[in-house]
C-alpha cells in the first residue's frame, strides 16, 4: 500500500465507517467491536503514512479543483503528522473506555454516539492532513457539527442549552472571523497552500498583520482563547467520554494545531519574529492562561475544574506560536501532545468516579482514594504531567516553553509560565491528594460504618484499563522526549516562502 492511499484511507476510514457502525446499531457487541476495529485500523493506515514520510516518499492527495487554484487536498508534514497520530491512536483508548462507561450507565442512543465519534476522528484527521486552509477549514467546521449531537447527547434542557453554546460560539467565530481571514490571505497572496515560512512576506503590509493574526486567533475559537472560551465549559454537560474527545483527542488539540499551522506556514515565524506581529497574542495568551487557572481553583464541580483547567493549557500552546522562535514551536508543539495524554486521563478518571461513585464535586472525593486507588494514583501521576513535573511528559514541553520565553527576551512571560504551573499545582493535587491521604468524612447524621466505602470498588475493567495505559503513556512520554524533539526539529520554519505573484 502507497503511503498516499493509506493517507486518503485513514482520512476516509472512519467516516465510511459510520455506516457499518450504524448498521450494527441492533447488535452492541457487533457495534462497539466495529468501532474499536475502526480505530486500531485507522492508527495502523497513520503509522504506514508516518512511515512513507519518514522514507521521504510522496504523501500527497489531491482530490479535485474546486475552483482556479482552490483544492481539495491533502498532505504531510511533521506537525500535521503529530496530530494525525495524537487523535488516532488516542481514539482507540476512548473507544474502548466508552464501552465501560457508556455501559456501565445504561446511556441511551449509543448507536448515534459511536456514530458522531467516529465522524469526530475522521474530520480530526482531515485537519491534521490538510493540505491546504481551505480543505482545513471544511474539515474543521464538519468536526464543529459531528461533535454537536454528543455535547447535547443527554436531551436535557442542561445538555441541549450547553450544546446551543458550543454550537453557536464555534460557527460563529468561524464564519465572522475564520473565514474572512482565510479570504484576505487568498486576496493577498492567490494561494492557500501551506508553505513552509509563510506566505504573507512581501504580499500584506506589517501594520496589518496583527490585525489578520487577530481573525485567526479569536476565529480558530476551538482553541478558547478568552473570552471566545465559553463554549469549553458549556460542553461539560456531554458524557465524560465526549468531555475527553473534546479536550484530548478532537476538538481543542484541533485549534491549538491549527494556530500553530497558521503560524508557521502562513505568517511564517520569521516574519512574525522581524515585524513583531504575534506580540498581542503572546500577552493576550498569558493573559487567558492566568485568569482560567484561578477560575479553576474556584470550581467545585471536577469536570468544571478540569476544563478551566484545559482553557489554561491551551493558551501555553498559543503562547509558544506567538512567540515566533523554534524553540517556542517546538514547546508548543510538545505541549499539545503532553497535555492530550495527561487531560484524557483525568477526564477518564472523573469519569471512573461517578461511575463508581455518582460523585461529581472536589468537596465530596475526601478519602475516596482508599476506595478507588488505581485511578486516584493515576490522577495524580497526569495532574504532575500537568504542572510539568518530572518524570513525567509534562516536564518537557514547559522546559520548552520557558526555553522560548528566554530565546524571546521575555522574561515577563517566563514569570507568567511559572505562576502558571504553580497554579496549576493547586487545583489539581489537592484533588487526588485529598482522595489518597486523607480519611473519609462522614456526615453527623450517619455512622461511620454505614458511609465507609467497602474495601476497593473501581471502575468496571473497560473503563480502568484506558486510565492505566494513558497514566503510563504521561510517564512514557519523559523518556522519549529526545525522540519527539528530534522529530520536531524537522518542522521548517525558516524555508524559503513561494514567489510574490504578480
Amino acid at each position: 500500500m502507497t503511503p498516499s492511499f493509506a493517507l486518503y484511507l485513514a482520512i476516509f476510514l472512519p467516516l465510511s465507517a459510520t455506516v457499518l457502525i450504524g448498521a450494527l446499531g441492533r447488535w452492541p457487541n457487533a457495534r462497539d467491536a466495529a468501532s474499536v476495529i475502526t480505530a486500531i485500523v485507522t492508527f495502523a493506515l497513520v503509522l504506514l503514512v508516518l512511515r512513507g514520510f519518514l522514507a521521504a516518499a510522496d504523501t500527497s492527495v489531491g482530490l479535485f479543483e474546486l475552483m482556479p487554484g482552490l483544492f481539495i487536498a491533502f498532505g504531510v508534514e511533521p506537525l500535521g503528522m503529530v496530530f494525525a497520530l495524537l487523535a488516532s491512536g488516542l481514539w482507540i483508548v476512548v473507544a474502548v473506555y466508552a464501552i465501560g462507561y457508556m455501559r456501565a450507565n445504561e446511556e441511551e442512543h449509543q448507536t448515534r454516539f459511536a456514530i458522531c465519534f467516529a465522524l469526530a476522528i475522521g474530520a480530526s484527521l482531515g485537519i491534521a492532513l490538510a493540505g491546504n486552509l481551505f480543505t482545513l477549514f471544511i474539515f474543521y467546521e464538519v468536526l464543529t457539527l459531528s461533535t454537536y449531537p454528543l455535547v447535547a447527547h443527554k436531551g436535557t434542557p442542561e445538555a441541549r442549552a450547553g450544546a446551543r453554546t458550543y454550537l453557536t460560539i464555534l460557527l460563529a467565530t468561524s464564519i465572522c472571523l475564520f473565514l474572512p481571514a482565510i479570504i484576505w490571505v487568498w486576496t493577498a497572496t492567490a494561494t492557500l497552500d501551506f508553505f513552509p515560512g509563510g506566505v504573507l512576506d512581501g504580499r500584506v503590509d506589517p501594520a496589518f498583520a496583527p490585525v489578520l493574526l487577530a481573525l485567526f486567533a479569536f476565529g480558530i475559537g476551538k482553541a478558547a482563547l478568552m473570552p471566545f472560551h465559553r463554549w469549553l465549559p458549556s460542553a461539560m454537560v456531554a458524557p465524560t467520554p465526549v468531555s475527553a474527545l473534546l479536550h484530548a483527542v478532537a476538538v481543542v488539540k484541533a485549534g491549538v494545531f491549527t494556530m500553530l499551522k497558521v503560524g508557521i506556514y502562513i505568517f511564517g515565524i520569521e516574519y512574525m519574529s522581524r515585524t513583531g506581529a504575534s506580540i498581542w497574542l503572546a500577552w493576550a495568551a498569558a493573559a487567558s492562561l492566568i485568569i482560567s487557572a484561578v477560575i479553576a481553583l474556584t470550581k467545585d464541580d471536577l469536570k468544571a475544574r478540569l476544563a478551566y483547567s484545559t482553557v489554561s493549557q491551551l493558551a501555553y500552546v498559543t503562547l509558544g506560536m506567538a512567540l515566533a522562535n523554534q524553540m517556542g514551536i517546538i514547546g508548543g508543539t510538545m505541549q499539545m501532545v503532553m497535555h492530550a495524554m495527561a487531560k484524557i486521563t483525568l477526564f477518564m478518571c472523573a469519569g471512573a468516579i461517578y461511575v463508581t461513585t455518582h460523585k461529581t464535586r472536589v468537596s465530596e472525593m475526601t478519602g475516596l482514594g482508599r476506595q478507588m486507588p488505581v485511578t486516584f494514583t493515576a490522577f495524580l501521576i497526569a495532574s504532575f504531567s500537568i504542572i510539568g513535573l518530572p518524570p513525567l511528559g509534562g516536564a518537557w514541553s514547559k522546559w520548552f516553553l520557558l526555553m522560548g520565553a528566554a530565546d524571546a527576551g521575555q522574561t515577563f512571560l517566563i514569570g507568567v509560565l511559572a505562576i502558571g504551573s504553580l497554579l496549576s499545582v493547586f487545583y489539581l493535587l489537592p484533588v487526588a491528594g485529598k482522595a489518597l491521604f486523607m480519611p473519609p468524612r462522614f456526615p453527623n447524621t450517619l455512622s461511620a460504618a454505614a458511609v465507609a466505602p467497602a474495601g476497593i470498588a473501581e471502575a468496571p475493567y473497560l473503563c480502568l484499563l484506558p486510565i492505566c495505559i494513558t497514566a503510563i503513556g504521561c510517564l512514557a512520554l519523559f523518556f522519549f522526549g529526545n525522540e519527539i524533539y528530534g522529530f520536531l526539529l524537522r518542522i521548517p520554519l525558516l524555508a524559503v516562502a513561494p514567489e510574490a505573484a504578480p
